[in-house]
């Protein structure tokens, strides 16, 4: 059956062959004829690692291989000399225009991590604070702090280490957001329940029962990496004959960026078949985030098996060396996760009492903050108060200062004008009124003549401080009583 389909395919390349040369003209000059230009291929896109210095770290790495030597001894060294920082010093033999490169991406990214303290201290309200960045930038593992201006051995060195350490650690930390990510789904449908009556809460439990054995129900899933996962990949995926796997073959196929490696994007995207028999995002049953969390076991389980160096990447030889196992033609069925419980009990509730002591700290939080509003609210209602008392008191003051400015009313006496009578010592005008009375309701001799009589009230007023009355006084008299009355 293969034979006849590849007989085939030799015979129709050959007709469009015969085809293409009848129908090109003999009177055209080839040398005349331009050639279309070929477009250089373009590089493979590198993959996102994940690390929050990925680009600075494909940049170096893209700029390395661009040097014959290293990348030479980079496709010969032991992942484990890597590690222990043989290959950095490889870096002494690199080209000039290399290590200027470098030290130009390294100031790049050391600019950007100044760049990204600053806004953090921005956004953290510390803008008048002093930052320094050279102390900050010890957090910052993959680089030389201490020289931020040229890339050395030592930074090659860091940066191979860190993100080796990194991407070890990255699968763990991925593994423990998703067991979270299950745990606060649980929490949220307990307490979803706790708010449903007796009847509704079976109902819900009923229909929680009936979606897990939908999702449960699904056709046999291969175990990664088997034989049997792999053809169904040649055969679905790239449309060929399973009877015709070839696993050298089906390595360059989907070795998509041609480096002679499986990385783990490319591993993961194997899986891809197996996955859709599980997972439907149309179905209610269903969680797209536990589709990734089974598509990154099956990509660690088989990096386990395969990856023999630990350099995370699959070589050809290590694929080949993985389809002559026992394990490769006969596997062990694999457990979905639906078959492994991801948290345990007492995970469980160490989640739930952390859930509850965050719940308490936050309520604490909020009670400070409406404390703090209440003082405030209360302050600013008394600067509004004393802002009204002041305001009424410059009112006040300027409606007493415009009353001292009216000139003082005049009291006219036969034509001529004699200043109001003041208060003196103090004394209330009802009594000054009954001691003025008091005077002129003394007794008169009726022998005395009207001048007789004014001078004895002018006595009477000297003696008690009020101005006297020359009015029926002689023009002469007057002018003598007056000078009497301005002596000292």
């Amino acid at each position: 059956m293969g034979w006849i389909r590849t007989l085939l395919t030799v015979w129709i390349l050959l007709l469009v062959q015969l085809l293409y040369l009848e129908a090109v003209p003999i009177s055209i000059d080839k040398t005349k004829v331009k050639q279309p230009e070929k477009e250089p291929e373009k590089p493979p896109a590198s993959v996102d690692t994940g690390l929050h210095y990925d680009h600075y770290l494909r940049e170096v790495i893209d700029f390395l291989e661009k040097d014959e030597h290293f990348r030479e001894k980079l496709r010969n060294t032991d992942m484990e000399d890597i590690k222990q920082g043989k290959l950095a010093k490889e870096l002494d033999f690199v080209g000039h225009h290399i290590r200027t490169k470098l030290d130009e991406l390294k100031r790049q990214e050391v600019n950007r991590l100044r760049t990204l303290i600053k806004a953090k201290q921005d956004l953290e309200g510390g803008n008048d604070i002093s930052v320094d960045h050279q102390a900050l930038l010890k957090q910052f593992e993959y680089l030389n702090h201490m020289n931020p201006h040229t890339f050395e051995v030592d930074d090659l060195d860091l940066l191979i280490k860190s993100a080796t350490n990194d991407l070890e650690n990255y699968d763990k930390e991925r593994h423990d957001e998703f067991k979270r990510y299950e745990m606060m789904k649980e929490h949220n449908r307990q307490e979803h329940l706790k708010t449903l009556d007796n009847e509704e809460r079976r109902k819900e439990e009923e229909h929680y029962e009936e979606m897990k054995k939908k999702h449960a129900d699904h056709p046999k899933i291969n175990h990664p990496g088997s034989q049997n996962q792999l053809k169904e990949v040649w055969e679905e995926a790239d449309g060929l004959d399973p009877d015709d796997f070839d696993p050298k073959t089906f390595f360059k196929l989907h070795d998509t960026n041609g480096d002679g490696f499986f990385d783990e994007q490319e591993l993961e995207a194997l899986f891809t078949k197996e996955l859709e028999k599980i997972y439907d995002p149309n179905n209610e049953e269903d969680d797209m985030i536990e589709m990734e969390e089974e598509r990154l076991r099956m990509r660690e389980h088989v990096m386990n098996e395969v990856d023999t160096n630990k350099d995370r990447l699959v070589s050809l030889e290590e694929f080949l060396v993985a389809t002559r196992k026992k394990e490769f033609l006969e596997p062990d069925s694999w457990e979905t996760l639906e078959q492994n419980q991801v948290y345990t009990d007492e995970e469980m509730r160490e989640f739930e009492e952390h859930l509850t002591q965050q719940e308490q700290d936050l309520n604490m939080r909020s009670a400070d903050l409406q404390k703090q509003r209440d003082d405030l609210e209360r302050q600013q209602a008394e600067l509004n108060a004393q802002k009204v008392e002041l305001q009424q008191a410059v009112e006040h003051m300027e409606r007493l200062k415009s009353q001292k400015l009216e000139p003082p009313p005049e009291v006219v006496v036969e034509g001529n004008a004699l200043p109001e009578i003041h208060a003196v010592d103090n004394q209330p005008p009802m009594m000054q009124e009954e001691q003025l009375q008091g005077h002129h309701a003394a007794p008169q001799n009726p022998h005395d003549t009207p001048q007789e009589h004014l001078k004895q009230q002018n006595q009477i007023l000297a003696q008690q401080g009020f101005p006297q009355s020359h009015q029926d006084l002689p023009p002469g008299n007057q002018e003598a009583a007056q000078g009497q009355h301005h002596l000292p």
